[in-house]
């Protein structure tokens, strides 16, 4: 009993938050800004990059290009299967004062398939091209911001995207 008092508090809180940040989709210069980076972070910017690196990413573009692209399956898989064994709504779905600011990729939140492709990849491209680290993590916490405040996940989603992409990565880093 204590353990359930304890869960749904942690719920409202979380619930408490999301509403919180998702009212930053009020402000029209956020929301523009926020729905570019999201769509960004549908893959379209990992995309331009894997497909450069091998000509323009120096001794290392091959092998970081193709570290991202193993990088990136690992990952579609783990929080797909994830998603799919947790099966939890969408903020948009389940909390009242949220709504979706743009479409989802799939059905479910848990964990941000977004955010840990974003992590992932900020880490391993940040040990290739130490150089790039900053527009990245910029772009990274920018994709994270944008879940919550567009209405697709809530701050727990979007923190465990993040660990199980730096899990993934820093896995790589160490084992090739």
């Amino acid at each position: 009993m204590l353990l359930e008092g304890r869960r749904r508090l942690w719920r409202e809180r979380e619930r408490s938050i999301a509403r919180w940040l998702h009212r930053g989709a009020d402000s029209p210069a956020l929301l523009a800004t926020l729905l570019v980076v999201s769509r960004l972070g549908d893959g379209v910017l990992w995309y331009v990059i894997v497909a450069t690196l091998p000509w323009w990413g120096g001794p290392n573009g091959w092998k970081c290009a193709l570290y991202m692209v193993a990088l990136g399956v690992v990952n579609f898989i783990f929080y797909t299967a994830l998603k799919q064994r947790i099966a939890r709504p969408r903020p948009s779905v389940s909390c009242p004062g949220i709504r979706a600011r743009c479409r989802a990729l799939d059905e479910f939140s848990f964990p941000s398939g977004h955010t840990t492709h974003a992590v992932a990849f900020s880490l391993l491209l940040g040990h290739y091209y130490p150089a790039l680290a900053w527009p990245l993590w910029t772009f990274t916490v920018l994709i994270a911001f944008s879940r919550v405040v567009l209405g697709l996940h809530f701050p727990s989603d979007v923190a465990v995207g993040a660990a199980i992409g730096a899990i993934t990565a820093g896995f790589m880093l160490v084992v090739v």
